[in-house]
């Protein structure tokens, strides 16, 4: 709980200002919500004390959450993808219903249509992107697909366009403040939620291994900060989230590095989970058979002298991707967490203990996905600085729509290229 002076009676950090803002938006951002124990669960735990009580909830709903995760894998990418989006709309009510409740902002005039217009703008314009990028065949095959494909951005624009207008429309004398503050609530929970839900769909794209072992060295972190916290924990780490301790930080960081380190290893040998998500135009599904790249094929490396007399061994055999996926793991015990306290400290702000209560002893969704968002926008990061590559499958299909002319153009350049280089002459001999 957190104490209010009883005189001036504001949030944490409010100025006089922001009272006074606040009375004009409604009254009081107090908004309070409470986990939804089952029953069953409560009368199972009754004679236990409600720390353990706590943990047993926790750790029950983690078993199923963990469990409906690997089934959700094994369904492939279509069924993960849908998850995603719908994760991301449950998250972004969340947080717009938090928005709502707190500045009492039910009556404002066309505002809850408007908030879930812009977010359907804006899944049209992300989504239509991925589309035109790994489904480029598919829509050059499709008239109407092809003819949404080429005016995709105007249309995206003209789409945001007539919400903008309709958003100014409604501006209401006595609420032109409130409107313009929810205006830009929405915006950036726009911005956290749909940016972060389609770089997700990108890094599965790359690689069913890019999306499970981030997302799965969150959870792990998650865990086993919390194990460690439980049992061990008795510095608190940051007053954003009083229950957070170095001993939960610390003991969290290793195990995710060990356990990232492993899971690479066995992900690593299975072509279903390294090879990049490909549309099969012949099938019009989904493949993720290839021949593996080097980042996942087995190679020697060196142990370095100071550990060499600790092992025991020289030389150790291992997958490049472990290299990359100790790089992940540590952003997220280090760096991930922090988008864990960013919750806390909105939730803090707006006296609220969770952003709903869907999970029983986790909170909503967005409890859980606050860590993962930031982990996404890494991932996307690192494989666009230090993996990723030109794709030649993407240029040939882009190749083959150009006029013949075009493509005529590029043949010579290209030819003349591989002449100079003396790269054709070599092959012609041969």
């Amino acid at each position: 709980h957190w104490q209010e002076s009883e005189s001036e009676n504001r949030l944490d950090g409010e100025t006089a200002s922001d009272s006074e803002s606040r009375s004009e938006f409604g009254g009081s951002s107090t908004v309070q919500t409470s986990d939804d124990t089952p029953e069953v669960l409560n009368r199972a735990l009754s004679n236990l004390s409600s720390r353990w009580k706590n943990w047993w909830v926790r750790g029950i709903l983690t078993l199923a959450m963990i469990t409906f995760f690997f089934i959700i894998i094994y369904l492939g990418p279509m069924v993960l993808m849908t998850i995603v989006m719908c994760v991301q709309i449950k998250c972004f009510h969340e947080i717009i219903t938090i928005g709502y409740n707190v500045y009492h902002s039910y009556d404002l005039p066309w505002f809850r249509t408007l908030s879930w217009y812009f977010l359907l703008c804006v899944n049209y314009f992300f989504y239509g992107e991925t589309v035109t990028d790994y489904f480029f065949t598919l829509v050059q095959r499709e008239e109407p697909l092809r003819i949404l494909s080429k005016y995709h951005r105007f249309i995206s624009f003209a789409l945001y366009l007539t919400g903008f207008c309709m958003f100014v429309l409604s501006l209401v004398k006595k609420h032109y403040r409130l409107q313009f503050y929810m205006f830009g609530w929405t915006h950036v929970t726009l911005l956290i939620v749909v940016t972060q839900s389609h770089l997700i769909i990108h890094n599965l794209f790359e690689g069913m291994i890019w999306f499970i072992v981030p997302i799965s060295c969150v959870i792990c972190n998650d865990i086993m900060a919390y194990m460690f916290g439980f049992f061990f924990g008795r510095t608190p780490l940051i007053k954003l989230s009083p229950k957070k301790t170095w001993e939960g930080f610390i003991g969290g960081f290793f195990s995710t590095v060990l356990f990232g380190w492993l899971l690479s290893y066995v992900m690593s040998g299975y072509r279903c989970f390294t090879c990049p998500v490909e549309f099969n135009n012949d099938t019009n599904s989904f493949t993720v058979d290839c021949e593996p790249s080097e980042l996942f094929q087995l190679q020697e490396y060196n142990i370095p002298l100071v550990l060499q007399s600790v092992v025991g061994w020289k030389t150790v055999r291992m997958y490049p991707f472990q290299i990359h996926s100790i790089a992940l793991s540590t952003f997220a015990s280090l760096i991930g967490p922090f988008g864990g306290f960013f919750a806390s400290g909105f939730k803090r702000a707006f006296k609220i203990k969770d952003f709903a209560n869907t999970i029983p002893g986790h909170g909503g969704i967005m409890d859980r996905f606050d860590c993962q968002y930031l982990m996404a926008t890494f991932v996307n990061v690192y494989i666009a600085s230090f993996i990723r590559g030109p794709n030649p499958s993407k240029l040939i299909q882009q190749f083959l729509t150009l006029r013949p002319d075009q493509q005529l153009h590029i043949f010579n350049t290209l030819k003349a290229h591989l002449v100079d280089r003396g790269i054709l002459g070599s092959l012609e001999d041969a």
